[in-house]
């Protein structure tokens, strides 16, 4: 058995500290400074946990490797099994060609790229984090942008702007289940409580867009619709994220701020006296950031609407006009595009049904983790060595079926569905290795009491603490690239000092998650992923720049509201 200890090296806990923090400085380092690719920074990173865990905490060999593992296993179920159950998804509609029937749908919306922009990287973009998240919003937004003649600077800076508000609930929730798990807290308070601070996010981002796009013209011309998405947006997640499915939260925002933007232009039209896409016609830079993005061509297995073999282009009427030539696909192929998505929301609705949820939760099994003997150091037990297996009734698992039903429905071979999974698994290889040895870091830490004496130093500021929480989750986004992977770091250490400084630990754990979405824009790793999407590779730099200032905007804005919450202004917001 291992009992935690807050004051290991020489009864201090400054010095306790200084070592507690050194596997997520050399992290941290290894990633923003060195530019060390990310599994072997995190892989470095979790060699150097275990060996202070030993060396300092005296944490017996066998305990420090069974808590690595058991934070492996997290990684591996249900986080990744999450991801490439999602990303598979979005292959199959990219190998059957309805992801450019998607494409063209909303590029049909409106003749403004303005309204395009918008609709793309915000309603559109938080649509593919609610699904897939880790990179594929930033990337396949910034390739859309850039296809309706964005430049593919502004292009990249817009998708990563705009991938902020609904990072906390990306990956069908994983962020906010994550937090739940490491923090020990139930997840319907978590995430009420998230859905009380990144809504207001939302209300913002939609107005930064705008001004990306075409400065404070396009703020005056086109502000009625940043208004509407951002309001529908805010109160669908809110709404979600309180009383319904935590996993829809994101899905049934995207879907009713991209429906509320569709209402307001039946009956409003942005000015276009002054037209918003001069100088940002990049043909060359659009072929090659298509070219970049290319998936697998069709094969003769991949159907649609007509004969074996054809794609959704044989439906397709060819309208030309002056300026480029449109397509305008059928009611019938614009619905198969967005069955996926028609699906993952009918499936995760059947789920959320009471009598269906007990049913599957039948199936769940919870155990100690084999071996895992550690207790806190008031002797109490440590929730975090026992491992829930809900095989059945996890969010991965659902969208394992929405992609076999996907498959169904946009008539796919077997052989397609294989195909591109095998494509995902390839692709997300060093992903799974990263966020395998993260979560080992951040069970390493938690149960050798790392985080807890982290905790314990940190609540020296006291009430100040409530500031400080935000930026914590934003620092751990900012380097580790995944809001999920902060929450693992950080979310324990967020409820133990909210036990010192006598703050709400479900406030404090939610302000890291909420922070830490406003970190994903400036990463390395989703700059890099950005500017790779749009042939801007090795100008990583420029984009940082193009993205700091909303960062700068939106950061402290998080952290009053936080310190407000704390305070009796709006503590009534708490669950």
């Amino acid at each position: 058995m291992h009992q935690q200890d807050l004051d290991p090296l020489a009864g201090s806990l400054a010095w306790s500290a200084l070592f507690a923090a050194l596997p997520l400085v050399v992290l941290f380092v290894l990633l923003g400074v060195f530019r060390v690719r990310a599994w072997l920074a995190a892989v470095t990173g979790l060699a150097l946990a275990l060996l202070v865990a030993l060396l300092v905490w005296t944490m017996p060999v066998d305990q420090a490797l069974l808590a690595a593992t058991e934070g492996a296993a997290f990684g591996l179920f249900p986080v990744m099994w999450i991801v490439v159950n999602a990303i598979w998804v979005y292959q199959l509609t990219r190998r059957s060609g309805h992801f450019d029937v998607l494409q063209r749908t909303f590029s049909n919306v409106s003749p403004d790229r303005r309204v395009q922009g918008v609709i793309i990287a915000f309603c559109f973009g938080a649509l593919l984090e609610a699904l897939a998240g880790f990179g594929a919003p930033v990337a396949i937004c910034s390739v859309m942008l850039v296809a309706i003649g964005l430049s593919p600077i502004k292009a990249a800076t817009t998708a990563l702007v705009a991938n902020t508000a609904p990072v906390a609930y990306g990956a069908v929730a994983t962020p906010v289940i994550t937090l739940a798990q490491v923090s020990g807290l139930p997840l319907r308070d978590v995430s009420a409580m998230t859905g009380r601070q990144v809504p207001f996010l939302a209300l913002i981002v939609p107005f930064l867009l705008l001004y990306l796009l075409d400065g404070w013209r396009g703020l005056r011309q086109v502000w009625p619709l940043a208004a509407v998405v951002g309001a529908s947006f805010a109160l669908a997640q809110f709404a979600v994220s309180n009383y319904g499915p935590v996993e829809l939260s994101d899905i049934a925002a995207a879907l009713l701020a991209a429906g509320a933007a569709l209402l307001l232009l039946r009956a409003w039209h942005p000015d276009t006296s002054e037209d918003p896409r001069a100088g940002d016609e990049t043909p060359t830079a659009r072929h090659d950031a298509e070219k970049a993005m290319a998936g697998p061509a069709p094969t003769e297995n991949s159907g649609s609407a007509g004969e074996p073999g054809t794609t959704p282009s044989s439906s397709h009427i060819e309208e030309t006009r002056p300026d480029h030539p449109q397509v305008v696909d059928d009611r019938r192929e614009i619905l198969r595009a967005f069955a996926p998505y028609l699906i993952v929301i009918a499936l995760f609705s059947v789920v959320a049904v009471p009598a269906v949820k007990e049913r599957l939760s039948g199936t769940t099994t919870t155990f100690g983790w084999p071996g895992l003997d550690v207790v806190k150091a008031d002797g109490s037990e440590l929730a975090l060595t026992t491992f829930k297996f809900d095989w059945l009734a996890t969010g991965g698992t659902v969208l394992l079926l929405t992609g076999v039903l996907t498959g169904l429905v946009l008539r796919l071979g077997v052989r397609d569905w294989l195909g591109c999974y095998g494509e995902v698994l390839v692709q997300l290889r060093t992903a799974v290795l990263t966020v395998v040895a993260v979560l080992g870091i951040a069970y390493v830490m938690n149960t050798s009491g790392m985080t807890s004496t982290l905790a314990a130093w940190l609540a020296g500021a006291g009430s100040l603490f409530a500031l400080l929480s935000p930026l914590l989750g934003w620092f751990g986004t900012a380097v580790t690239g995944s809001d999920t992977s902060s929450n693992s770091l950080f979310g324990a250490l967020q409820v133990s000092a909210a036990a010192e400084t006598g703050l709400d630990p479900l406030l404090l754990a939610a302000s890291n998650g909420s922070g830490g979405v406003l970190g994903k824009m400036v990463s390395p790793q989703n700059l890099a992923i950005g500017a790779a999407a749009v042939g801007l590779a090795g100008r990583e730099g420029e984009l940082f720049r193009a993205v700091l200032r909303a960062t700068v905007i939106l950061l402290p804005v998080m952290c009053l509201l936080v310190v407000l919450q704390a305070s009796p202004v709006l503590s009534w917001m708490v669950p």
